[in-house]
């Protein structure tokens, strides 16, 4: 019909001297009146298409998440309860005008998706990154799973910021035998818990242990009856695990916001600890901000997201970050007013800060 329509032209119509004009006109607008309705149809089914390809990049989720400049914490003044961002008792705390800022990073979720429309938005803007699922969500693991891995991490670098800020500070620190974990089907369930440290285990391992433990700084002395183990049907078991603890003598208790978790604010909990107990000022009015995880020996360790964290950092107006070594190639070409140091320990960290405070001279840089 496309083609018909087309035929009949003025020009057509002088060389047809025998039909009336009139004719003509009648047969052009029955034609173009046959063309209008499959075009009508054909505009409408395209509208859905893209209606519907519109939804797709709204709705349809990714294998993918999305990484941006999270929140900052300084770890030196108070949360929104006005309670201590960290509390030491038992110990003189000195109060500090300076600030030392965690940084952390805001990532999808792991019970959320992200959509193709949202990845495209922020793999363009500034400080944003789209990373694949996988790479942060391990696959078989629920929501609820990353959630209590993510949570335990957090209490372990605060327990491990703690013994290596008071190892640094001078203040005596005593490895234990910790009880980790306690399985649910042992004899040791609803007796022993995770964390308690073990001082001493009485009576022979046959038909039942006593255990004396420091739970809170509280020694308790539990009776626990023995099972066979698993392993070894000869060989008595009381259903725990055991890892390394640490007795000190200041009790030191966090109310860092509960939504933040993992391991990497480790360093700059163990420069905030050192500053409230060490000898001398180490921070004076500078404003620190710095990211890394920490062992108890005071190592630090990479992180990832460390270029949105150095983002959100200079956003939050802090004018010194701390970049853990393993971490240097990972700023390559990053643009910040802040001066970017490199640290590999605690004992260094506290080293750089002495110097920029005597005026900046040696300090190692990425």
């Amino acid at each position: 019909m496309a083609t018909m329509s087309e035929s009949i032209t003025p020009n057509s119509q002088a060389h047809d001297s025998g039909t009336p004009a009139a004719t003509t006109t009648a047969v052009d607008v029955e034609t173009r009146q046959g063309v209008r309705f499959p075009t009508r149809w054909t505009a409408i089914s395209s509208a859905l298409v893209v209606l519907l390809c519109v939804l797709a990049l709204i709705l349809v989720p990714i294998p993918f998440v999305a990484r941006s400049p999270g929140q900052t914490v300084d770890l030196l003044s108070t949360n929104e309860q006005g309670k201590p961002m960290i509390q030491i008792d038992g110990l003189t705390a000195r109060h500090s005008e300076g600030e030392m800022r965690m940084t952390t990073v805001s990532i999808t979720r792991a019970d959320s998706r992200l959509s193709l429309a949202e990845a495209l938005v922020d793999r363009i803007r500034r400080d944003h990154d789209v990373l694949q699922r996988e790479a942060i969500y391990p696959p078989g693991r629920s929501p609820q799973q990353v959630n209590a891995e993510e949570s335990y991490m957090m209490d372990t670098s605060q327990r491990d910021a703690a013994v290596a800020a008071l190892r640094a500070a001078g203040q005596p620190v005593t490895e234990m035998p910790m009880v980790n974990a306690v399985s649910a089907a042992g004899p040791a369930h609803g007796k022993l818990e995770p964390g308690d440290l073990i001082e001493k285990v009485d009576g022979k391992p046959v038909a039942s242990l006593v255990f004396v433990v420091l739970r809170n700084s509280t020694r308790k002395t539990i009776a626990v009856t023995t099972v066979s183990s698993v392993s070894d049907r000869r060989a008595p078991a009381v259903g725990i695990t055991v890892d390394t603890g640490y007795r000190y003598a200041p009790t030191i208790t966090y109310g860092i916001p509960a939504d933040i978790v993992g391991p990497s604010a480790g360093l700059a909990m163990a420069l905030s600890i050192y500053q409230m107990v060490a000898p001398n000022d180490l921070i004076g009015s500078l404003r620190i901000a710095g990211t890394g995880s920490i062992s108890p020996d005071g190592n630090v360790v990479a992180i990832g997201g460390v270029q949105e964290k150095i983002s959100g950092a200079e956003r939050d107006g802090a004018k010194i970050f701390l970049v853990p070594a393993g971490n240097c190639l990972d700023i390559s070409g990053v643009q910040t007013s802040m001066r970017l140091v490199k640290v590999s320990s605690l004992k260094d960290a506290i080293a750089a800060i002495q110097k920029i405070r005597a005026g900046g001279a040696g300090v190692p840089h990425c």
